[in-house]
């Protein structure tokens, strides 16, 4: 443990060098209602190309997370959820949807309503999976704002958990696919994602941090019900924050978040104190005693219904 102390503590350090503000991420796709902040309804909405359909049907989801997002199957539906959107005061969009057997969303048929999308003033993010070049060309031109990507570290947790044949390098090399075409990129690391277990993680971090994205997303393995891993135990606190301190380390100068997954209850409390500790500059979805905790840190509590990604990442990189 005095090893792990002493890695939370450099990780703090480090945050030093950054704004004194902690961005806390509460965007209108989920109901947040403390005595901090309230969110809006569709401030930001996800959309799935892909309906409730996924050729991966992966061990921790089995395409659950899909059916909570607005199916836009064809760019038409796209074009016009877009127009709704807008006029309910929408600020962004996330743009995702099932991958295919190749591990990619097939975004490409959508690059004309995301940029209709840009046009009416929406901040656009893409889930991508694996990208192919094409892809990330036409993504470039419709001007999305983000490539979010699970990144996987481990080749067994690719093919057991993704079902998918694939190699880490493959991961690493859709992040450059994107870095390569302009596009700016938001890696996410699932802590846990081998059933629990800690395998990957230290690697996906590896390969993030050669890419050099402009942000850094880490969640929590929350198994969901109904899928193969539900029932699964989380990873130890010690060891998620062992993962958190590490992240931080190795990319002093972006912005980390918590992103929305982790287990709920005293867990979740747990995890959002440590992701303090460690220094991240967002949490998402933060408990009320969180932002407590983090004032008690001498941070200052800025609330924004951004994605995660997004929140105060200009700020962090300017300063």
């Amino acid at each position: 443990m005095k090893d792990i102390k002493s890695h939370i503590d450099e990780a703090w350090q480090v945050r030093q060098e950054h704004s004194s503000r902690i961005w806390f991420s509460v965007p209108g796709v989920k109901h947040y209602q403390n005595r901090y902040y309230t969110n809006h309804p569709h401030s930001f909405v996800n959309l799935s190309v892909t309906g409730s359909a996924c050729a991966c049907r992966c061990a921790h989801c089995g395409g659950k997370l899909l059916q909570n997002m607005i199916p836009t199957t064809r760019p038409e539906d796209m074009f016009r959820i877009v127009d709704h959107l807008a006029t309910r005061g929408c600020r962004g969009i996330l743009v995702s949807g099932g991958a295919d057997s190749g591990g990619e969303v097939p975004l490409l048929p959508f690059v004309d309503a995301i940029k209709y999308a840009k046009d009416c003033g929406l901040r656009v993010l893409v889930h991508s999976g694996i990208i192919r070049p094409e892809t990330a060309a036409g993504l470039k031109e419709a001007g999305v704002d983000q490539v979010l990507m699970d990144i996987i570290g481990d080749e067994t947790t690719i093919h057991s958990v993704y079902h998918l044949p694939g190699k880490p390098e493959e991961y690493l090399a859709a992040m450059f696919t994107c870095v390569e075409h302009g596009l700016k990129i938001a890696p996410h690391v699932v802590i846990g994602l081998h059933y629990g277990e800690i395998l990957g993680e230290m690697r996906a971090l590896e390969m993030i941090q050669a890419a050099g994205p402009e942000i850094l997303v880490l969640v929590v393995l929350t198994p969901l019900d109904g899928t193969d891993m539900y029932g699964i135990t989380p990873p130890s606190l010690a060891e998620v924050v062992e993962v958190m301190a590490a992240a931080r380390l190795q990319n002093p100068n972006i912005p980390v978040s918590l992103g929305c997954a982790r287990p709920a209850g005293r867990y979740k409390r747990e995890v959002e104190k440590m992701a303090v500790d460690c220094g991240f500059n967002v949490v998402a979805y933060p408990d009320e005693t969180t932002v407590d905790y983090a004032r008690c840190r001498g941070l200052t509590p800025v609330f924004t219904e951004e994605c995660c990604s997004l929140a105060g990442r200009q700020e962090i990189l300017n300063s």
